[in-house]
C-alpha cells in the first residue's frame, strides 16, 4: 500500500491551516510571573498552532517531508512560505529563551524533544533551496535539547513505559536517527546505551494489556522498534522471540483498537495507535527473516491497522485533523 499524490496533498493541507491556528491551544506553560501570561504565538512565534507546541513540529516534519518525497506536490509554494514566515532567527531566539527560563526543565520532553530532532534531519535532508537557512534558525534550540537528552536519560533510572508523549522508546527511535543522520558518534552512544540499559533483558512482555484509553503509542511495539534499531540483526530476532512469544495470539495487539468518539481528543488518540502501530509493525517486519512467523504476522496487522486508522485523518474532526497525518505518514511512507 502506498501513498497517491491526492493523498499526500490532502495530509499537507492539514498542517497548512493549522500551524496558523492559534486557538484553541493546549498549553503546558510554568509561569514565573505576571509577565508570563502571553497568548500562545507571544510565548511561541514557531510553534504556536496546531493546538499544542509538539503538534507544531511534527506538522512542520510533515510538510517538509511531503515536500521532499513529493516534489510534483501542488503545495510546495505554500509550504516554503509558511516554514520563510515563521524559521526567521528573531522567532527561533524567543523559542529557544522559552526553554532556558526557570521552572521549565521538563517542558516538552522527551516527546516535543524527540520531534526537534526529527524536524532538523528533514530540514537537513530536503534539498529545497531554502532549507538550510530555515535549519539554521533552530540550530541553537536543537543545541539546548541535545544537551537536555544526555542530562534527562541519565538520571531517569527507569523507562517511561505508556503510550502517551512520556514514551521512552519512542523518544529514543526518533533521537537514535538523527544521531545517526549526524554522524553523533556520542549522542548515538548515549541512546544505545540508555536503549540497552532499559529494555535488553525485557521478555514476555504483558502487550495483552494494551492499548490504554488515551494511547496513541504502543509501549511494546515502540520498544520493539527501537531494539531492532539498536541490536545487530540476529541478536534482536532471538531478544524479539522471547520479548513478544506467540505475537499472533495477542489480540489487543494485533488488532486494531476501537475509537468510540472520533471528536474527543484523548479518545482520538486510539486513531494515532493504529497508525504508529502500523508504522512499528511494517519496519519491525523487515527486521526479522522472511520466513519467521512474525512477519506475516506483523505485516497482516499492519494493513488491518492502516485500514481502521486512516479514513480518519482526514475527518473534519480537529480533534485528530492537528496531528494524526504525521502517524498516516509514518504507517505509509516505505522511505522512512
Amino acid at each position: 500500500m502506498h501513498l497517491t499524490l491526492d493523498q499526500v496533498s490532502a495530509f499537507a493541507r492539514l498542517p497548512l491551516r493549522s500551524l496558523r491556528h492559534e486557538y484553541p491551544n493546549h498549553i503546558m506553560h510554568v509561569l514565573n510571573g505576571a509577565q508570563d501570561v502571553l497568548s500562545p504565538r507571544a510565548l511561541h512565534p514557531v510553534f504556536y498552532g496546531c493546538y499544542d507546541w509538539h503538534s507544531a513540529v511534527h506538522g512542520y516534519w510533515l510538510l517538509a517531508r511531503c515536500a521532499r518525497l513529493y516534489p510534483s506536490l501542488p503545495q510546495q509554494d505554500d509550504i516554503a512560505a509558511l516554514f520563510e514566515e515563521h524559521f526567521s532567527a528573531a522567532n527561533m531566539e524567543q523559542e529557544l529563551l522559552y526553554f532556558q527560563a526557570p521552572g521549565r526543565v521538563s517542558f516538552e520532553r522527551p516527546y516535543g524533544w524527540a520531534w526537534i530532532m526529527a524536524l532538523a534531519q528533514e530540514l537537513e535532508t530536503w534539498q529545497h533551496p531554502k532549507a538550510r537557512t530555515w535549519l539554521t534558525t533552530m540550530e541553537p534550540l536543537v543545541a539546548e535539547i541535545r544537551s537536555r537528552v544526555f542530562s534527562y536519560f541519565s538520571k531517569l533510572s527507569y523507562a517511561i513505559r505508556v503510550g502517551t508523549h512520556y514514551n521512552s522508546a519512542f523518544a529514543l527511535k526518533l533521537i537514535l536517527d538523527f544521531a545517526r543522520h549526524r554522524g553523533d558518534a556520542e549522542l548515538e552512544s548515549a541512546v544505545v546505551n540508555t536503549a540497552c540499559r532499559y529494555f535488553m533483558g525485557d521478555s514476555n512482555y504483558p502487550a495483552h494489556y494494551e492499548p490504554g484509553g488515551d494511547e496513541f503509542l504502543s509501549g511494546a511495539l515502540t520498544e520493539a522498534l527501537l531494539m531492532a534499531d539498536v541490536l545487530d540483526a540476529d541478536v534482536f530476532v532471538d531478544w524479539f522471540a522471547q520479548y513478544l512469544p506467540k505475537l499472533a495470539d495477542i489480540d489487543r495487539l494485533m488488532n486494531p483498537a476501537d475509537v468510540s468518539d472520533h471528536g474527543d481528543p484523548k479518545i482520538a488518540h486510539l486513531n494515532g495507535l493504529n497508525l504508529s502501530r502500523a508504522w512499528c509493525m511494517k519496519k519491525i517486519a523487515r527486521r526479522l527473516p522472511e520466513n519467521d512467523p512474525a512477519t506475516a504476522t506483523l505485516s497482516a496487522a499492519a494493513r488491518r491497522h492502516i485500514d481502521a486508522g486512516l479514513p480518519h485523518v482526514v475527518s473534519g474532526e480537529y480533534a485528530g485533523e492537528h496531528w494524526l497525518a504525521t502517524f498516516a505518514m509514518l504507517a505509509m511512507e516505505n522511505s522512512n
